[in-house]
This record gives C-alpha cells, sequence and structure tokens, in this order.
C-alpha cells in the first residue's frame, strides 16, 4: 500500500513537473513576443522621434533664419531712416538758406531802389543847377564876355575877357565842380584869388550863381586896378 501511495505520488510529480515545465514554456514564448514587440514599437518609435526631431531642428533652423531677417530688415529701415533724417535736416538746411538769401535780395532790391532814387534826386537836382547855371552863363557872356569850357575831371573853366582895358583880350580864370556832396568846390584861379574860399560859402549858402560871378569878376577888376 505504501508503494501504491508513492507512486502515485511519483505520478503526481511528474504530472506536476511537466505541466510547469510546460507552463514556463508557454511563459518564455510570451516573453519572447513581448519583447519582440517591445523592439518593434521602440524601433517604430525611435524613428519617429528622430523624424520629429529633424523637423523641430528644421523649424529651429527657420525661425533663426527668419529672426535674423528680420534683423537684416530692421537694421536697412533704420538707415533708411537714418538716411531720410539727415536729408530732411539738408532740404531744412537748404531752405533756411534760401529763406535768408531771399530775404538779401529782397534788402539788396531795397537798397538798390533806394540808391537809384538818390542818384535819380541827386541827378535832377545837378540838372537843375547846370540850368540856372546856363541861364546865367548866357547873360554872363553876353555882357561881360564870360566864355565856359568843359575841362578834365568832369569841371567847368570859366574864362573871363573885357576885364583889363588895356589888354581886352587877357583871361582871367577860375574852376568849378559838383563834389561828392553835391556843393559847389571852385579851384585852381588864375590870377590866383584869396577872396575865392568866402565866394563859394556864400554861393553854397545862398545858391545865387550870378551873384557869385558878379563877385569873382569884380575881384578879378579890382587887382587890375589895385
Amino acid at each position: 500500500m505504501v508503494e501504491d501511495e508513492l507512486a502515485l505520488l511519483d505520478k503526481n510529480i511528474n504530472e506536476f513537473w511537466n505541466k510547469f515545465k510546460s507552463s514556463v514554456n508557454d511563459t518564455s514564448c510570451q516573453m519572447v513576443g513581448l519583447r519582440d514587440t517591445y523592439k518593434d514599437i521602440s524601433k517604430a518609435f525611435t524613428e519617429k522621434l528622430s523624424v520629429k526631431l529633424k523637423e523641430e531642428e528644421r523649424m529651429v533652423q527657420m525661425y533663426l533664419e527668419y529672426q535674423n531677417q528680420i534683423c537684416r530688415q530692421n537694421k536697412l529701415i533704420q538707415e533708411k531712416k537714418d538716411n531720410l533724417l539727415k536729408l530732411i535736416g539738408e532740404v531744412n538746411g537748404k531752405k533756411q538758406d534760401l529763406e535768408v538769401l531771399t530775404t538779401n535780395i529782397q534788402d539788396l532790391k531795397e537798397e538798390y531802389a533806394r540808391k537809384k532814387e538818390t542818384i535819380s534826386t541827386a541827378k535832377k537836382t545837378s540838372e537843375e543847377r547846370l540850368q540856372r547855371l546856363q541861364k546865367s552863363v548866357d547873360i554872363f557872356k553876353d555882357r561881360l564876355g564870360l566864355e565856359i569850357r568843359k575841362i578834365y575831371g568832369d569841371k567847368l573853366q570859366f574864362i573871363f575877357t573885357n576885364i583889363d582895358p588895356k589888354h581886352p583880350d587877357s583871361p582871367y580864370m577860375f574852376c568849378l565842380h559838383l563834389n561828392e556832396a553835391r556843393d559847389y568846390e571852385v579851384s585852381d584861379s588864375a590870377p590866383h584869388l584869396e577872396c575865392l574860399a568866402e565866394f563859394q560859402e556864400n554861393l553854397r549858402k545862398t545858391k545865387n550863381f550870378s551873384a557869385f560871378l558878379a563877385n569873382v569878376r569884380k575881384a578879378f577888376s579890382a587887382m587890375v586896378y589895385s
């Protein structure tokens, strides 16, 4: 009976062992399958991750390139802005210069107009004086033998004759012109008259040229009879 029980136990142990080995073999096959599946999944994931990383790297490169382009564009925009501001400054400077030049031209025009008016007035005054001189000359030429000549330096030379009864053709003369102040100026009397300066001052004050000529003739005559 004990042998039977031992035989039964041995049988049971053998059956358990066979079942265990079978179970272990099945589990090992499953583990191998799981391992292969894991490898496949890991490989696929690695490939996808590599592709994703390459895309990310490309996007980063594109972003950096885009950022560089923006920096270059901003630099160009700043340069154009600086050039534009410089050009505006130059234009404003030229505009101010033009305004100053225009003002100067206007001042010159006004000054020229004033000088032209002054010259015109002086010319008119000189012409009026010359007309009065001519009238006086005509009178004295007829009555006193007076001759007037225009000589160098815009001067008029007055020549008296018929002063010395012994020598009626002997000349007695002086020169006259208008100075920068438009006043009468007498010079170069021959023979010399000491009183000529006094006659000149009286002429400037009175503007009476006829009286002036009469006084000069009297002074020459006084020299003859002195």
